[in-house]
């Protein structure tokens, strides 16, 4: 589904990424681990377009897409929910979650996504239950449920979520993180950068973990969660899952 081949990239003549290596196979969860700045996002937007490599290749379903434009990202399948959410405030429900079919429109696939509005107010019910309601007006956890609604709005076959739980109360994490593995029973392929560790590596198939614009490490999510290095950087020494309050 994804292979990132020595990528590298960064802001002006800031470079973030040095050489990074990754596969994603189809209808996988893989995860990215590591703490603040250590180049996660850089990463995500790297192979969503928003930001242009300087040196190495992104292959997206047999494609070499590393020159193309988000828009032909999106066209070929991969749809980023960023960190933070990034709604439109003063924007509904609906119309936030319709901007994310901004492709299938202009291929005329009206009635796909109306299919697609459908099955997200199915996987979210709340949110048709808000359909009218400005988006900035929501909880955080609706926010991100819109967030992700939208990214799903354009029918990828590989998802991209930056920091889903961000923010969140332990109870909407376990609602965001059970939506993604129904999600990838429904077939979709997933990349998902995470500080919640513990947390994402319960439901991941594998992962990577960063530091400083480079990956040192990869391996089954188990061996991950059981190894003492990753234990002692990202875990903790009594990391229960869920158990730190946070806001909602």
């Amino acid at each position: 589904m994804l292979k990132v081949r020595n990528l590298e990239s960064g802001y002006d003549n800031l470079n973030v990424l040095g050489g990074v290596s990754l596969h994603v196979n189809p209808g996988e969860i893989v995860t990215i681990i590591g703490a603040n700045g250590a180049g996660k996002t850089t990463l995500l937007n790297t192979i969503a377009s928003l930001v242009k490599p300087t040196a190495g290749t992104v292959i997206l379903k047999g494609e070499d897409v590393s020159a193309s434009g988000a828009d032909r990202i999106v066209q070929n399948g991969c749809a980023l929910c960023p960190e933070g959410r990034q709604l439109f405030p003063a924007m509904t429900v609906k119309e936030n979650l319709i901007l994310g079919a901004y492709t299938l429109y202009g291929r005329r696939e009206k009635k796909k996504a109306a299919q697609l509005l459908e099955s997200i107010y199915l996987m979210f019910p709340v949110l048709k239950e808000r359909n009218s309601q400005l988006a900035g007006t929501l909880s955080g956890g609706e926010q991100q449920m819109v967030a992700i609604g939208r990214a799903l709005m354009s029918g990828p076959d590989l998802l991209l979520l930056d920091e889903p739980s961000m923010g969140l109360a332990p109870i909407i994490v376990r609602n965001i993180f059970k939506a993604v593995e129904d999600l990838r029973r429904q077939g979709k392929t997933i990349l998902i950068v995470e500080q919640n560790a513990k947390a994402v590596l319960e439901i991941a198939d594998r992962g990577y973990v960063m530091e400083t614009g480079s990956l040192i490490m990869e391996g089954s999510a188990a061996d991950l969660l059981d190894n003492s290095d990753v234990k002692r950087a990202y875990l903790g020494k009594d990391y229960n899952e869920f158990t730190d309050p946070a806001p909602a």
